[in-house]
């Protein structure tokens, strides 16, 4: 069976349905493919910086989501290597709130017309068909587009049909943890992050009940073998946590097995974006599919957000209806499709560079294990490094008006 499609959208995650309520706000329908049988909510909570609150706001639904977040008024960062205070950087003038992934994604579904997430809808494959993609489904279906966006996450299908390597492994991993405090934590708002040793580790509460947490690290072969045992995995992070006071530990050793999650921290090359194809034609791919970046500046989730807001303006532009008594035919509409992609292309390639060039060198320093550099980093590179997450976090995507 074959049905035509103006746009489709591979993924509903956080770019995928960004980019979706962004051209329905513009008044453009499209259909989000999401190979699960449900909304995908791994990944359980993650920092946002001005920049993600922005691009919420753009697609009106930013406010909704702050009153079931806190704001964090500051970052308290100590090391486990040198004896010394934890030094404390305000956030003041910023909005950084801990934001659980679940409400933002039930936050976007909400607000699209019914019928616009079609779950256990698999891509495997990817054929032209002049000015239209052919998009084939697991369960036989054929879909043609006029626009095919990939937001297919690190292992992206639509990466990979436009020549886009697969993400390389960093040799770390990420451990992450969301911990629910019946009565409340008593924490307090502040953002806690401990480095040294080889390990990075903190938690974040998201209000006064909830806290998100994660620690990373470079395991040994043995050590990957943790990822499917839960059990394993929380007593593991238990030990890794010695040299890190109570408040931590409490946090780990009170949340539920199915709480916990471990993977692999992959990235794409930053020269990849600079050379390889972020669209061509009439597609092109956004989110983890286009930037998988480490979690060390906090800018993943936010820069999906961006994401998703940038396309969907770079598209209505393309998309939008000639004045009254011209025509358009399906060859210049191909054109200015194309022509739009090439837009959001340009306009995310340096700053999806910059934000993952600047997360690996950010991960490598606050993660080594070295005396010379733990000496380095807990004297001198503590001081600006928080400094130049709230400068990378101060970049505004634009409203959606073209």
């Amino acid at each position: 069976m074959e049905t035509v499609e103006d746009i489709v959208v591979v993924g509903a995650g956080i770019s995928g349905l960004t980019t979706s309520l962004g051209l329905h706000r513009l008044g453009i329908r499209s259909l989000v493919l999401e190979s699960s049988h449900r909304l995908r909510i791994t990944g359980f909570a993650f920092t946002t910086w001005n920049n993600a609150w922005r691009a919420l706001d753009a697609i009106g639904i930013g406010e909704s989501l702050r009153q079931r977040h806190d704001l964090t008024p500051s970052i308290l960062v100590a090391s486990t290597f040198l004896v010394q205070p934890a030094s404390e950087i305000s956030f003041k003038g910023h909005e950084v709130r801990c934001l659980q992934r679940k409400l933002l994604l039930e936050a976007l579904a909400n607000e699209l017309p019914e019928g616009t997430i079609r779950f256990s809808s698999k891509v495997v494959s990817i054929e032209g068909s002049g000015f239209f993609k052919r998009v084939h489904l697991a369960d036989g279906t054929i879909l043609k587009t006029k626009v095919l966006i990939g937001c297919d996450g690190v292992n992206s299908v639509v990466a990979k049909w436009l020549g886009l390597e697969k993400p390389v492994f960093t040799g770390r991993s990420a451990i992450r943890g969301t911990t629910k405090f019946e009565g409340g934590h008593g924490f307090g708002p502040k953002f806690r992050q401990f480095v040294g040793k080889g390990v990075r580790s903190g938690f974040l509460p998201c209000n006064d009940e909830e806290a998100y947490w994660f620690l990373t690290w470079t395991p040994s072969t043995k050590e990957e073998e943790l990822e499917d045992d839960p059990v394993k995995l929380k007593q593991f992070v238990l030990n890794k946590l010695e040299d890190t006071p109570d408040d931590m530990k409490s946090v780990v050793q009170k949340t539920e097995l199915d709480s916990i999650s471990s993977s692999p921290l992959r990235y794409r090359r930053p020269l990849e974006l600079l050379w390889g194809n972020i669209s061509k034609g009439n597609v092109c791919v956004a989110g983890d599919a286009l930037h998988p970046m480490t979690p060390d500046l906090g800018q993943g989730g936010c820069s999906a957000l961006e994401d998703g807001v940038v396309l969907a303006r770079c598209l209505a532009e393309a998309l939008s209806k000639p004045a009254s008594g011209e025509g358009i035919n399906e060859g210049e509409e191909c054109k200015r499709i194309e022509m739009g992609l090439k837009n959001f292309a340009q306009k995310r390639r340096w700053r999806s560079f910059d934000l993952i060039t600047t997360a690996y060198m950010v991960g490598f320093i606050q993660q080594s294990s070295g005396m010379i550099m733990n000496f380095l980093r807990d004297k001198f590179f503590s001081k600006f490094l928080p400094g130049m997450l709230l400068r990378k976090a101060d970049f505004d995507c634009g409203k959606l008006e073209y």
